[in-house]
């Protein structure tokens, strides 16, 4: 049975994106979540993962392609043989327990060094089991620790024969993680014709076309939540259920009447990871220390969509790299910061220190928490160098690379709410820093422009600040700098 790849959503305002990176060949043998392809768009990098274990039969597009929300990107072969990494061991006539055991030296896998501060992390998840068949530098578990998520990946091939800390273990830095054979075949090549068995099952519901065609949010809600993916009507495209679908049907009652005993249970209780108690640490730290306050304004953003309209195609030639908001909101707000500068100062005891360098925090969300990557001497880098740069901490952020000094040292924050379709939002200080910038959904809205009444495109900015460093009307000047500057992008250019 052959399934579909298509590109998922990547938020309310992004239509479109680049082909980065195949990470598999055709004819590669691809496991459920093994990431195949690596998408790019003028805000994210995302990675797609394989729907279910089979083969990857089809690409569809090529690396450098420019791809709409739901293009197709290539086809899966569920059960298929592959063509290129499995031909060998399929062949192999020895039993498994054997194979494993024909491998070379054994490798130990330890808790890496994550940071000064850092000497222990919690065990989150383990994405391979003993006796699955690993590659070097593939992940095979993910730590969390209270900075940040990472994941460890196999220094070597061959196959995990020993896991030494379960989920939910705390570890220490370079405590034994697992042990892997470099070079050793995995224990279920021997076993091929399981596929066929499971396929033959008396009970094929939860593997239904419908069931294999799962994007990975709605899936993982099924996952988690124990739904039959073959019961839930889909409202995508072509019928295909989405995230909202499948948390649709975990409300409804069920078809038939059942006991009570077979309802689950009705509270959940989960420990929260390392990261998400630092999250949550830090901003009650900063409503408690600091004396915050909030202000509001809307920006015009028709300049801004023209001037990337207009140059967008040459920017990416010659850059390598899509032209995006961000960048020009970094622009705007490190210029508002030199006309500001208590915007860009920070308490310490009974001091103020003014900062005279423009390090600039960029709010990146990821399922495993909010980090906030630093873009160093903004002032100093072109609107390319911005761009590469926020590019590449979203994509590590997600892959859980990045590094603490990464995440130290900024000077004031942009939040993007808007990817998320946020109207209005009052961001909290990432203390010490005395501002915080957040921006919203960009939205068609009617606006009086020299007394008549005119449709444009208009996103609300909200701008969070310690009142104990910066007036109001330090504050209001910045924001107004800051939408001047979009609403009239030349300003920049002139210094003015």
């Amino acid at each position: 049975m052959s399934t579909e790849i298509r590109v998922p959503a990547l938020g309310e305002s992004v239509t479109e994106a680049t082909i980065a990176k195949w990470l598999k060949h055709e004819g590669d043998a691809v496991g459920v979540d093994e990431p195949l392809v690596e998408l790019e768009t003028d805000k994210v990098s995302v990675e797609v993962p394989a729907p279910h274990a089979g083969v990857l039969a089809s690409i569809a597009v090529q690396e450098g392609d420019t791809v709409e929300v739901d293009a197709l990107l290539g086809a899966i072969e569920e059960g298929g043989a592959a063509t290129k990494t499995e031909a060998s061991p399929a062949a192999a006539p020895a039993p498994a327990p054997a194979a494993a055991s024909a491998g070379g030296e054994e490798i130990e896998v330890r808790v890496p060094a994550s940071g000064e501060s850092v000497t222990e992390a919690d065990i989150g998840e383990w994405l391979k089991k003993e006796g699955d068949a690993v590659t070097a530098d593939e992940p095979i578990v993910s730590l969390e620790t209270d900075k940040a998520a990472m994941d460890v990946p196999a220094p070597v091939t061959g196959v995990l024969v020993k896991i030494a800390a379960q989920e939910g273990d705390t570890v220490e830095v370079g405590a034994l993680l697992a042990v892997i054979q470099k070079g050793a075949a995995a224990k279920t090549n021997g076993a091929a014709p399981a596929p066929a068995k499971a396929a033959s099952a008396p009970t094929p519901a939860p593997t239904t076309s419908q069931a294999a065609a799962l994007s990975p949010a709605p899936r993982r809600v099924v996952a988690e939540r124990g739904l039959d993916p073959a019961a839930i009507a889909g409202t995508g495209k072509d019928g295909r259920v989405t995230k909202g679908d499948a948390l649709t049907a975990k409300a409804k009652p069920p078809a038939a009447p059942r006991a009570p005993r077979d309802l689950g249970p009705r509270e959940e209780r989960v420990k929260m990871s390392r990261l998400r108690q630092t999250i949550a640490r830090r901003l009650k730290e900063a409503q408690d220390t600091a004396a915050m306050l909030t202000t509001f304004n809307d920006v015009d953003m028709s300049a801004v969509i023209e001037l990337r309209k207009q140059y967008k195609d040459l920017f990416e030639k010659k850059h390598g790299i899509k032209l995006g908001f961000m960048s020009l909101f970094v622009k705007a707000c490190v210029h508002a910061l030199k006309e500001v500068p208590d915007v860009n100062a920070e308490i310490d005891g009974t001091d103020i220190i003014y900062r005279n360098h423009y390090d600039i925090g960029v709010a990146v969300g990821s399922d495993r928490g909010l980090v906030v990557p630093v873009v160093r001497d903004a002032d100093m880098m072109s609107l390319a160098e911005i761009e590469l740069a926020i590019t590449d901490f979203g994509r590590r952020a997600r892959a859980g690379d990045l590094k603490l000094e990464e995440m130290q040292g900024g000077t004031f924050t942009i939040s993007n709410g808007g990817i998320y379709g946020s109207l209005l939002s009052t961001p909290i200080l990432n203390m010490p820093q005395s501002g915080i910038l957040g921006m919203h959904r960009i939205e068609q809205r009617p606006v009086a422009r020299d007394g008549e009444v005119v449709v444009r495109p208009m996103m609300y900015l909200a701008m969070s600040y310690d009142h104990r460093v910066v007036d109001g009307k330090g504050a209001v000047t910045f924001l107004v700098r800051v939408k001047e500057n979009l609403e009239d992008p030349q300003r920049l250019l002139l210094d003015l």
